[in-house]
């Protein structure tokens, strides 16, 4: 086995604070998103919400992508629990349940140790087994609003990436800035405390992927964008060689102009590989809207087409099969 698939799924309260987020029909939703993401990557619809895992608007979850890549190439796949509200409804390895607090009122991850400790055995077990390589994935709604607070926190001049094409920049760093200032801190002042960034402004999922990446000693794909970024940077403050690492995105991530994807991948040092998806002659709107900024990237979407185009697939491929996979989706939804 030369590959094994990681998914990593995280809540954080700053999920429902109003417009940051729209992994989910409304910000209370947002709290089922992770595992509704794990367990439809396993079954035809998730099992824990009886619903079809599509925005009011008809844009599909990024887990589409993974899931057609992962029915085409095969590949392994392992859900971790770093930190939800409940427990996805598919086999899964146990890591946390606490949730990230909304860092505006108090420290985000008070746990982070634990999380870490725990974690990083799972990595150290993985190290043992037959794998060259772990690619992870994260399902985190108001992930990149935690991810950009500790970028922030860390030096870094950031800007991350949205589900939307109308990028709430200026809701984040309203957001951030009252973290800040509950904190007592300035941008950049804890460039050399990363734990301490992790533990007032990160969520569970990042602590989750930094235990396992410290464990497993052998390369490492970041699936996903600017949350991917996050980690990357904490772990190059924790001192870790970043050279068996890479982030693995989508093209719509890369090419978000609100977004500062690759001049701050280049600032932290990490090579990115980005996946020339194409929905633009798709019969669905859902899916031709990926094109046009929503959605983007999440459920390791970019690492899980990685995987796909290493087993001899290419990305046509890959997105004629989310195009059958979303035609089952509608078929689900018009049916009585």
């Amino acid at each position: 086995m030369e590959s094994l698939f990681l998914l990593v799924l995280g809540n954080t309260e700053i999920s429902t604070v109003p417009g940051i987020s729209v992994a989910g029909a409304t910000p209370e939703l947002t709290r089922l998103t992770p595992v509704a993401d794990a367990e439809y990557l396993f079954h035809e619809k998730p099992l824990t919400i009886d619903v079809i895992p599509v925005t009011p608007e008809g844009h599909p979850t990024p887990a589409i992508i993974t899931k057609a890549a992962k029915e085409l190439a095969n590949f392994p796949v392992l859900v971790v629990r770093g930190g939800t509200y409940l427990a996805p409804l598919v086999p899964h390895i146990h890591i946390s349940n606490a949730v990230g607090r909304d860092f505006r009122k108090e420290p985000a991850l008070p746990e982070f140790g634990e999380i870490i400790r725990r974690a990083k055995l799972l990595g150290e077990e993985l190290n043992k087994m037959p794998i060259k390589e772990l690619v992870i994935g994260e399902s985190t709604p108001g992930g990149t609003t935690t991810a950009q607070t500790v970028l922030w926190a860390l030096g870094y001049e950031a800007k991350t990436s949205s589900a939307s094409p109308n990028n709430p920049q200026s809701l984040k760093e309203k957001v951030i800035s009252e973290a800040f200032k509950r904190a007592g801190i300035e941008k950049g002042q804890l460039r050399d405390n990363p734990l301490e960034a992790l533990r007032q402004f990160g969520d569970p999922m990042l602590a989750t992927v930094i235990g396992i990446s410290l464990g497993f000693r052998k390369n490492v794909v970041l699936a996903g964008g600017t949350q991917m970024l996050a980690i990357s940077a904490l772990l190059k403050a924790l001192g870790e060689d970043l050279n068996r690492f890479m982030i693995a995105t989508t093209k719509w991530v890369v090419n978000d102009k609100s977004a500062t994807f690759l001049e701050t991948a280049r600032e932290i040092g990490i090579i990115t590989y980005s996946a020339d998806l194409d929905f633009s002659k798709s019969e669905f709107k859902g899916l031709r809207d990926y094109e046009r900024g929503y959605v983007k990237e999440g459920v390791g979407a970019g690492g899980a087409t990685w995987l796909a185009v290493k087993a001899g697939f290419s990305p046509e491929e890959v997105s004629k099969k989310v195009e059958e996979l979303y035609g089952r989706l509608m078929e689900m939804k018009s049916s009585p």
